[in-house]
C-alpha cells in the first residue's frame, strides 16, 4: 500500500521528509501513486469517474488552434518531429495530429514521454489512427529538435513548501503522528527562501519549484545540442513572479483535485487525488535563459488561442464546441489563469501565438 511505502520512507529518513518527496511518492510511486493507478483522471464530468478536465478534453478546438502554432514552429526549424510530455489521455495528441493532417503538415514522428504505464496504455488506445507516427521513448536522446509540448505538466511536478512563521522561514514537510500514526505537517528551519522578498511580517506559506525549473533546463540543454533547433511550448496555470509571491497570497497555491472537486489537504486520501501547484513563470523563463535559450513569448491562453485563429474555428464549429471554446478564452474560466510560454535556441523570432498581447516584459 502507498501508506506503507510513505511510512517506511519516513522512518528511514528519521521521521520527516520534505513535501516535494511526499508529493513525488503520492503521485508517481510505481504501481501505487495517483498517476500510476487505473483511475480515469481526465474527463469532462464527474459521472465519467474522472477527477478534472483539461483544455484538450473539453473540445478539439484547442488542438486545432495550437496546430497552427505547431505548424509554424516546425517550418521555422525545418523539422518534422513533435515531442509531448505528459500526454494525459492522448486527447491533445489525437486532435493535434488530426488537425496537422488536415493542414497537410508532414509529420515524421510524434513522441510521447509518459511516466505512467496506465496512461501510456490509454494513450495507445486513443491514438489507434496514428500509431504509425507515435512512439513512447523510455528516455530523451542527447539532442532534441522539433516542437516540444507540455500542457498542464509543470503544475504536477513536486514542489517544496516554505512557511514563514513568526518571522522565521521553515521548510514544511511531512511527519508521522506519534499518537495516531497518521500523517501530519512538520516544519523545520531552513536557509531556503522564495526568489523575492515577501512584504510584511505576517505568516506566509508558498512554494518553490526546483523540479520544474530543472525539467526546463533539461529540455533547453537537449534542444541546444541539436543543429536543427526547435521550439518548446508550455501551457499551464500560473503567474509571473511578482504576482506569485504577492504579500496577499499567504496561503500558497497548493491544491488537490478529485471527482471535479478541489481541496487543500494533500495529506488526506493520499494516492486517490491529484496534487498541483501553480507555476512561477518567471522561474521557468529564467531556467530556459540560463540554459542558453531565447524566451520567444509569454501570454495568456486566451490571447495565444485568439492569435492562433480560434475565432475562425469557433465560427465553423457546432453549438456545443462553440460554448466550450468560449471557456478556453473567457477571463473567468481558463483564458486568463492559464498562460503559454515559448522558448528555443538560436536567434529570437516572433511566433504566431504571441503576435499580439505578449507579456514577456512582465516576467
Amino acid at each position: 500500500m502507498l501508506s506503507d511505502l510513505i511510512e517506511e520512507e519516513l522512518r528511514a529518513a528519521g521521521g520527516w521528509i520534505g513535501f516535494d518527496r511526499f508529493m513525488d511518492l503520492a503521485l508517481y510511486a510505481p504501481g501505487l501513486g495517483y498517476y500510476a493507478s487505473q483511475s480515469r483522471k481526465f474527463g469532462a464530468m464527474p459521472a465519467s469517474g474522472s477527477d478534472f478536465v483539461t483544455a484538450p478534453e473539453m473540445t478539439p478546438l484547442f488542438a486545432q488552434a495550437l496546430a497552427r502554432q505547431v505548424a509554424e514552429a516546425l517550418q521555422r526549424s525545418g523539422t518534422r518531429e513533435i515531442w509531448e510530455f505528459g500526454a494525459g489521455s492522448g486527447a491533445l495528441a489525437a486532435d493535434l495530429l488530426d488537425a496537422l493532417r488536415a493542414m497537410d503538415v508532414d509529420i515524421g514522428n510524434y513522441r510521447i514521454i509518459e511516466l505512467s504505464s496506465a496512461l501510456r496504455e490509454r494513450q495507445r488506445s486513443r491514438l489507434q489512427a496514428h500509431l504509425s507516427l507515435v512512439e513512447w521513448p523510455e528516455a530523451l536522446p542527447a539532442a532534441l529538435h522539433g516542437v516540444l509540448l507540455g500542457n498542464e505538466v509543470l503544475d504536477a511536478m513536486p514542489v517544496q513548501l516554505l512557511a514563514r512563521v513568526g518571522g522565521v522561514w521553515h521548510e514544511r514537510g511531512v511527519a508521522l503522528s506519534s499518537q495516531s500514526g497518521g500523517l501530519l505537517w512538520a516544519d523545520r528551519p531552513t536557509a531556503l527562501r522564495p526568489p523575492v522578498e515577501i512584504e510584511g511580517g505576517h505568516d506566509y506559506l508558498t512554494e518553490i519549484h526546483p523540479r520544474a525549473e530543472a525539467f526546463v533546463r533539461t529540455l533547453a540543454e537537449h534542444l541546444g545540442r541539436s543543429d536543427k533547433g526547435g521550439t518548446a511550448l508550455l501551457i499551464d496555470y500560473g503567474f509571473p513572479e511578482g504576482e506569485y509571491y504577492h504579500a496577499q497570497r499567504h496561503m500558497g497555491t497548493l491544491m488537490c483535485h478529485r471527482g471535479h472537486r478541489s481541496d487543500m489537504d494533500p495529506l488526506a486520501d493520499v494516492g486517490l487525488k491529484d496534487i498541483t501547484a501553480h507555476v512561477n513563470f518567471t522561474g521557468i523563463a529564467l531556467a530556459a535563459q540560463e540554459a542558453g535559450m531565447q524566451v520567444l513569448g509569454y501570454t495568456s491562453q486566451a490571447r495565444f488561442l485568439l492569435n492562433c485563429g480560434l475565432p475562425s474555428l469557433l465560427a465553423q464549429a457546432g453549438l456545443a464546441d462553440r460554448a466550450l471554446g468560449q471557456k478556453l478564452i473567457n477571463e473567468h474560466e481558463m483564458g486568463e489563469l492559464f498562460k503559454v510560454i515559448a522558448f528555443g535556441p538560436g536567434a529570437a523570432w516572433e511566433p504566431l501565438g504571441f503576435l499580439a498581447g505578449d507579456r514577456t516584459h512582465t516576467l
